[in-house]
């Protein structure tokens, strides 16, 4: 049988970076043993159920190249895993525990378990539902049980956890083994008729021929209960996996009081999709150990879900930033500049055209981190300097300034081709014959033609700018200092 991954989020909010590298891994285990990824929207807790965004769920995973084999909006058209509308199935094989033993009915009201809990924590013992004593089918006795049903009482169904062992082996964690007396009777079938988490799941990971489980190690406390009913049911068990936490620089479980922690919130920063799912890829992995930057079929080419690190990995937001700096370097200038045009049209600047944009880009991308960062960076590079950086200017223009670079200023103005090699042989001819020193001599002229104190290479600048565009600074500075 062919390997069988699921990931099934629930529709409570955006997609959590953490929630990404759940789904990234098992897209990555599917496609590296040729097998099926499905997706399932797991929205049986409707108290947290949030409008709108199973859509943004399914968009952001789309936006990190996560694409799905079955589930909803295959072909734009959803399909049959949305666990709301298979209430019925649940429903039947909850009593089909009922009917093997497995499970049974508790008919307590809410205020008999919080005293029982308050009881059980009063004596020191962690709250667990205790069958033997609360109002369920084994103290009141099956006449009693029957009665209560037949008239209608609420109830819920609760799964009959054996006080034995429970022993499995995690493909992460390796063997693991539990006692019974620690596990509660986890509700199953809610008074509402609504299944839990734990029901639902099972049943259709088997129905949907699910091999392998791969989810977060918040789920470990989970094993335990869905062994139990894989066997109730007389089930094969699909392999676990469980990915180690996402944590913060101080190792403490990632949250959003700790910074953005959604995918959309980094989408709408400016992070390029493919160093974003790089980043996150290695949250705990890395084929090789060797190299940082990986396409996604090297990630998938080199996946091994064994070697993912049993302990916590740390979201270092200074290396996504600087893997998303390094992703910017190494692409193409047109598409980059696809994806700059439309801010600038947006933010109403003239960007002449687009060969001009690619051209800005080649020159400043190696300074910022973002694509979106060169219009404010190199603001100087669209239209007229906005203002002159006064400490800089205060530091960098004395009194014999103009006197001292004058010769250069003249030999540039008579310069008939200009380029960035001829431009700079005239700057470093002058340097070395008039000892002022290579900053002495550039910074002045830097501040004249862009206003700021750093840039890129400022005689590719004053190519890019234009003989005529760089001399009309000059003098223009020239004119505000009186020194023409």
């Amino acid at each position: 049988m062919s390997t069988r991954v699921r990931f099934a989020p629930s529709p409570t909010g955006y997609l959590h970076v953490g929630g990404l590298r759940t789904a990234l891994y098992n897209y990555l285990f599917a496609k590296s043993t040729g097998g099926t990824m499905v997706l399932r929207i797991e929205d049986t807790d409707r108290t947290r159920f949030v409008e709108d965004s199973q859509t943004n769920l399914i968009e952001s995973l789309k936006w990190c190249g996560i694409e799905f084999d079955e589930g909803p909006l295959q072909g734009g058209d959803y399909g049959p895993y949305i666990q709301s509308e298979r209430f019925d199935l649940y429903s039947e094989h909850a009593k089909i525990l009922i009917d093997n033993g497995s499970a049974y009915y508790a008919f307590d009201t809410s205020e008999e378990l919080d005293a029982m809990r308050e009881k059980q924590k009063a004596a020191g013992i962690a709250p667990k539902y205790d069958r033997s004593t609360m109002r369920s089918q084994y103290t009141l006795g099956e006449e009693k049980t029957k009665e209560l049903l037949a008239e209608g009482a609420p109830y819920v169904i609760r799964l009959k956890v054996p006080h034995e062992e429970i022993k499995y082996e995690d493909l992460i964690r390796g063997k693991v083994s539990v006692n019974g007396k620690d596990v509660d009777d986890q509700i199953l079938l809610k008074s509402d008729g609504f299944p839990t988490y734990h029901l639902a799941n099972i049943v259709d990971d088997h129905l949907m021929e699910i091999t392998h489980v791969i989810r977060g190690e918040e789920w470990l406390p989970s094993v335990p209960k869905h062994i139990l009913l894989y066997k109730a049911f007389g089930w094969e068990m699909p392999k676990f996996a469980h990915l180690p936490l996402l944590l913060n620089q101080n190792k403490q479980k990632l949250s959003k009081r700790h910074g953005d922690v959604a995918v959309e919130d980094f989408k709408q920063k400016g992070y390029f999709a493919d160093a974003f799912t790089n980043f996150i890829a290695l949250l705990g992995w890395n084929p090789s150990g060797e190299r940082e930057i990986y396409t996604m079929d090297e990630l998938i080419a080199g996946f091994n879900i064994e070697k993912v690190n049993k302990g916590g990995a740390i979201f270092d937001r200074r290396k996504l930033l600087w893997m998303n700096s390094e992703y910017l370097k190494a692409k193409p200038v047109s598409e980059l500049a696809d994806k700059l045009i439309p801010k600038l049209e947006a933010d109403g600047i003239d960007y002449k055209s687009k060969e001009y944009v690619e051209a800005i880009i080649s020159l400043l991308r190696e300074r910022v981190d973002f694509v979106e960062e060169i219009p404010s960076f190199g603001d100087y590079m669209f239209g007229d300097i906005k203002g002159y950086d006064e400490k800089f200017m205060s530091k960098q223009w004395k009194d014999d300034t103009y006197s001292s670079i004058k010769p250069l200023l003249d030999e540039l103005e008579g310069l008939t081709e200009w380029k960035d090699e001829p431009i700079h042989d005239i700057v470093k001819n002058f340097v070395e014959t008039s000892g002022l020193g290579f900053g002495k001599v550039m910074n002045p002229i830097r501040l004249m033609v862009t206003g700021k104190s750093v840039g890129a290479s400022l005689t590719l600048t004053m190519e890019l700018l234009g003989k005529v565009e760089s001399f009309k600074r000059i003098n223009d500075f020239l004119k505000l200092k009186n020194e023409k």
